[in-house]
């Protein structure tokens, strides 16, 4: 690294962000807490069995390792976002580091499996402040006019870290124990805290109370929607799925009135009344919901009705985040060079007829049949991702940044859950068959994120 004053590498203009040199760092910097969080999330699925039979554990019981990180993530979201804004981005971004690397130690030297369990949950809420501060501090790091290259770089780091997860997690266990998993965090999260303690621009942050109580409520609801609408796919707990999900929509009604009328409210309705970001929010719900669904029927598709064995299974639907890898950059270059509501439109229905063309796959479809659908999803999705997010983050005033950030989070958790709970209800009613009626739900959903990303263009995006 050149060497340079710390003042010249902490300074960011609100409009041009930081040099080109400095800002290289950064990057690297911030994108180094995204790939930990994003990794550590999918090879802990891989992980699943080895570790329940390490504990002696029953899967149902296993599962809580991923679900209490997904749960407190998905809580704590929105409250960081709002702290991110009072304290400053870069100061909370460092303590997220630093609880998520505490985190993977304790993971790493577990005694049990209800510790191992507890230090999943203090390592979402590490993961939290990453993930959701991001968007802010690329804003900060980037000008405005690459502000789409920013965010691509994001959507690149996200899908390496989910193709590279699974490849991970087979190499570590084939040669090393389980706790090497959490371990690798260690020198990973180390490195990214100093680099950006080093190199990140510092913000004041903007003095004002936290609220408490809207974070309490806040927690109740998500935790009891998520709950409930993950249960929906098994009908022996129809009954306990359904009363969460209502308690839960009663808990988000308290939240909603507790929040009107504050000037910047945890629940950020005061971005949701802008339209442009209201209707960018809508299109992303979509896309995820979509994209969800397919990512879990697909599988059920391939082998029990085509025959295919698991290993060319995972084989037939590595384009899909493989050709993200390629696709993210260049949408957000293109976003930056372009109108990015219509290139976030063209690629959405993309991802819609790539959706489409799989419903209508033949029962004997060949490979290539199939990777050519696949690899049309993933470009259709890669193509909308970075520009919608960069109309959602540059949308929002520039002091309200952690709180359009907390949004893009929450709209990729809403849609990612909504899509598992489609798509498990489809597989419980039907069985395998039921992938096929998912697939055709997921086309509808990019449709209809189609039509709202048409009706932004109305709005003049």
């Amino acid at each position: 690294m050149k060497s340079e004053p710390a003042a010249t590498l902490a300074a960011a203009t609100e409009a041009d962000g930081l040099e080109a040199g400095p800002r290289r760092w950064a990057t690297l910097a911030i994108l180094m807490g995204t790939f930990l969080g994003n990794l550590d999330a999918s090879i802990a699925n891989v992980a699943l069995p080895t570790i329940a039979a390490s504990f002696h554990a029953e899967a149902a019981h296993a599962v809580w390792i991923v679900t209490a990180y997904q749960l407190a993530l998905a809580v704590a979201v929105l409250p960081l976002a709002s702290l991110g804004e009072k304290l400053g981005y870069k100061r909370l971004f460092l303590a997220g580091l630093a609880v998520f690397t505490l985190a993977s130690l304790l993971c790493a030297v577990a005694p049990n499996l209800p510790f191992l369990v507890g230090a999943r949950v203090l390592q979402g809420l590490g993961g939290a402040c990453t993930s959701t501060l991001v968007p802010a501090l690329l804003r900060r790091v980037f000008p405005a006019r690459l502000a789409g290259t920013g965010i691509g770089y994001l959507a690149l780091t996200v899908a390496i870290s989910a193709a590279l997860g699974p490849t991970v997690a087979a190499g570590i266990l084939s040669v090393a124990d389980w706790r090497w998993l959490f371990g690798i965090n260690l020198p990973i999260g180390i490195v990214a805290m100093l680099l950006a303690a080093r190199i990140l621009p510092h913000n004041p942050g903007v003095p004002r109370a936290f609220d408490g109580t809207g974070a309490l409520l806040n927690g109740a609801a998500l935790a009891l929607l998520i709950v409930g609408l993950g249960g929906l796919g098994n009908s022996a707990r129809l009954a306990p799925a359904l009363a969460a999900i209502a308690a839960g929509v009663v808990f988000a009604a308290i939240l909603v009135a507790h929040q009107r009328g504050r000037t910047a409210p945890l629940v950020p309705l005061d971005l949701l009344r802008i339209p442009l970001l209201r209707l960018s929010v809508g299109t992303s719900i979509c896309s995820y919901t979509a994209q969800t669904m397919a990512m879990l029927a697909l599988p059920f598709l391939l082998v029990t009705q085509m025959g295919r064995d698991a290993a060319r299974t995972g084989l037939l639907m590595t384009p899909w985040p493989l050709v993200i890898v390629f696709v993210a950059p260049l949408s957000g270059k293109l976003a930056d060079r372009y109108d990015a509501n219509r290139v976030g439109t063209a690629g959405l229905a993309l991802l819609g007829i790539g959706l489409a063309a799989l419903v209508m796959l033949p029962a004997h479809a060949a490979d290539l049949d199939i990777a050519w659908r696949v690899t049309l999803c993933g470009i259709g999705f890669g193509l909308f991702q970075t520009p919608n997010n960069r109309i959602m983050l540059t949308s929002a005033p520039r002091e309200r940044s952690g709180a359009a950030g907390g949004l893009m989070t929450m709209a990729r958790m809403i849609g990612m859950t909504i899509g598992a709970a489609l798509a498990t209800v489809m597989l419980d009613l039907h069985g395998t068959r039921g992938a096929a009626t998912a697939l055709v739900i997921a086309a509808a959903a990019a449709l209809l994120g189609v039509l709202v990303a048409l009706l932004r263009m109305r709005r003049g995006a």
